[in-house]
């Protein structure tokens, strides 16, 4: 089914073997609520607790392969979620840090990291528009939810060279890459329509 699934994003423009590979060897259904099991398989997004999602495949295969990463990068993943792009990230030999700001969400992946063997660099609850200044610079960050724009933070934890990948926008998303290519300056392309959850803010 796994293998399906690769052939599915092939189809659909998927073309770095390593994300396929990813795709193919890590068990999606264990990332799931058991009732939708069954679907593990299909590339679409289901519900996780704290009314979040799980995302497509599609969706988690294409923003990795904007990532262009190389072993043993050190990437900032903003919204654990189902930790299911955190094993795609770590399958890639990355160095994962990653922020939940969803209390529920956060204890839930840190149990199941531990359960499994993924071993995140730092897993954290906290809010995401903050990035983590104390790990930064960063090779890449990933962003798993619509954000209406970019945080400032998370562009200055970017090293140069670095890219992030974040989907902008309120009720639909642009999937938006940047690549910083000095100080001050970045690059930045846009890749279509998605649909994510929002990225949540925390106003205290």
């Amino acid at each position: 089914m796994r293998n399906k699934l690769a052939n599915v994003l092939v189809g659909k423009g998927i073309a770095d073997r390593r994300v396929l590979e990813a795709i193919k060897t890590i068990p999606r259904h264990l990332f799931m609520d058991s009732s939708f099991e069954g679907h593990a398989y299909q590339d679409k997004a289901f519900p996780i607790a704290a009314e979040q999602t799980i995302s497509q495949p599609y969706t988690v295969a294409f923003q990795t392969e904007l990532l262009l990463l190389e072993p043993h990068q050190k990437i900032l993943e903003i919204g654990t979620g189902s930790g299911y792009q955190t094993a795609v990230l770590l399958h890639l030999k990355a160095k994962v840090y990653t922020i939940e700001r969803q209390l529920e969400l956060f204890k839930k992946t840190s149990i199941f990291f531990k359960k499994m063997g993924y071993r995140p660099k730092k897993s954290i609850f906290g809010d995401g528009y903050k990035g983590l200044p104390k790990e930064a610079p960063f090779d890449g960050i990933i962003v798993t939810a619509g954000a209406p724009e970019v945080p400032k933070p998370l562009m200055a934890q970017l090293k140069i060279g670095g890219r992030l990948v974040i989907p902008i926008g309120v009720d639909e998303q642009e999937m938006t890459l940047f690549v910083r290519k000095s100080e001050k300056e970045f690059e930045k392309k846009e890749f279509g329509s998605f649909r994510f959850v929002p990225l949540l803010e925390d106003k205290n």
